[in-house]
């Protein structure tokens, strides 16, 4: 694959295709979310790729958040007098100022124009950037963009090199295409909360907004696939993805229960679904997660736990007898892991080869030392809030550097230095 470097920009519009407005009020919403987001320059791409992205909140900014941290340049596209709605989410807000966390959390190495597409003069700019652009990545409801004259059937005869890429809620085709949805809606529809939870306390939504990460990463590896074929083709094409298909693709094992053997998937806790021993058990403590399903672990276990005569139950001398036996099993175990604290018996565990960790909250996991050792907190400078930290890119590529290269952007902060690089390009022939 060819790596990114300065000067491949992305196009990045920010709308708001997860979300439908009562009906009197979807003409000016859209408009509104017509502020897009981003003109990206990978660093892992050739050099003259440019990027434009149209999106909002949390998925397309993901997706063009890992592709900054991986070295492009990121012009975020937003509407004028408000921006991104992350921009306003609350809490939390940096004290003393109306700047919130959860804007800062996806858009570092991005730079920001507040552009209104709704009007010819915003639509004559996009069009303008266009001509320099590689990648378009937006997130508006599905046809929302043909009104602007921004659509992909619109755009690729102009542009044949252009790699489009969109998320939406639920695809580009099918009954519910033109549907809004949400992370929530996702996870719902797509099974996850079926899933996950306490048996009999009905469902559990993901603590965290999993459809739009994943929706995000996935779009961004589709994009990096998609230029590396134009190196082959020379032509460019249509990328997207869904938070819908991104939830059913992540189904995985639970998805082929039911499609290889009709069996459908419940709640099972804190339990792994069809492994047992492992899950969330007691300490005198704290809960800790213990692994110890296979025959050798669960030997190992029933040695480190000195109740080598469990290794003697008929009914748990096979994974499938401990499966069926799961309550159990679980009871006697955590009988005895309540005895003792868990720092003892994760060095217990470990000694013998067993894979268990502690169940952290968010300050824990932060205090760890494989987590610092692995500086997934990353340090940035704030204009405004000085030294703060963020969450670094979990990917590790040799011979690239992944890091916060440029701050936050405020609102409309970069669009003089667009316009004149346009100029520039425009003069120099840049593509």
């Amino acid at each position: 694959m060819p790596r990114p470097s300065q000067g491949d920009v992305f196009f990045d519009f920010e709308g708001d295709p997860l979300w439908t407005a009562p009906s009197g009020e979807m003409e000016g919403l859209e408009a509104e979310a017509a502020a897009a987001e981003g003109i990206a320059g990978a660093g892992l791409f050739n050099a003259g790729q440019d990027c434009t992205s149209a999106t909002r909140v949390l998925a397309g900014p993901t997706c063009t958040q890992m592709l900054g941290d991986l070295g492009a340049e990121v012009i975020k596209i937003e509407r004028p007098g408000a921006g991104d709605d992350t921009r306003g989410f609350a809490p939390p807000f940096w004290p003393g100022t109306e700047e919130s966390a959860y804007f800062l959390g996806a858009n570092r190495n991005k730079k920001s124009v507040a552009l209104d597409i709704a009007k010819p003069e915003g639509q004559a700019v996009c069009h303008r950037l266009l001509e320099h652009c590689d990648v378009l990545v937006e997130n508006f409801k599905v046809g929302a963009l043909a009104k602007y004259g921004l659509a992909w059937e619109q755009l690729s005869p102009k542009h044949p090199r252009l790699i489009y890429c969109s998320i939406t809620g639920f695809g580009q085709t099918g009954p519910y295409s033109k549907r809004g949805g949400v992370d929530q809606i996702a996870q719902g529809m797509g099974g996850l909360m079926s899933i996950t939870g306490e048996p009999g306390r009905g469902p559990m939504r993901v603590g965290i907004p999993i459809d739009d990460l994943t929706a995000g990463n996935l779009l961004a590896l589709g994009v990096m696939m998609k230029l590396y074929d134009r190196e082959r083709t020379g032509r460019g094409g249509y990328v997207h993805t869904s938070l819908l298909e991104a939830q059913v693709f992540m189904l995985d094992f639970q998805a082929s229960r039911y499609l290889m053997d009709g069996e459908v998937a419940g709640q099972a806790g804190n339990d792994h679904p069809v492994n047992i021993p492992m899950g969330v058990f007691p300490t005198a403590d704290k809960p800790i997660n213990i692994a110890a399903s296979s025959p050798k672990l669960w030997e190992a276990f029933c040695r480190a736990a000195g109740r080598e005569d469990w290794m003697e139950v008929p009914e748990w001398k096979t994974a499938a007898g401990r499966s069926k036996d799961r309550a159990r099993v679980n009871a006697a175990v955590s009988e005895v892991t309540r005895t003792k604290p868990s720092e003892w018996w994760i060095a217990a565990l470990e000694e013998a080869g067993i894979p268990c960790g502690p169940v952290n909250n968010i300050a824990e996991v932060f205090a760890d030392p494989q987590v610092q050792h692995l500086e997934m907190a990353m340090p940035i400078r704030h204009r405004r809030r000085g030294d703060t930290r963020v969450v670094a890119s979990p990917l590790n590529v040799e011979g690239l550097e992944t890091g916060v290269y440029r701050d936050v952007p405020d609102l409309g902060e970069h669009g003089a230095v667009v316009e004149r690089q346009g100029d520039d390009q425009h003069r120099h022939g840049w593509r």
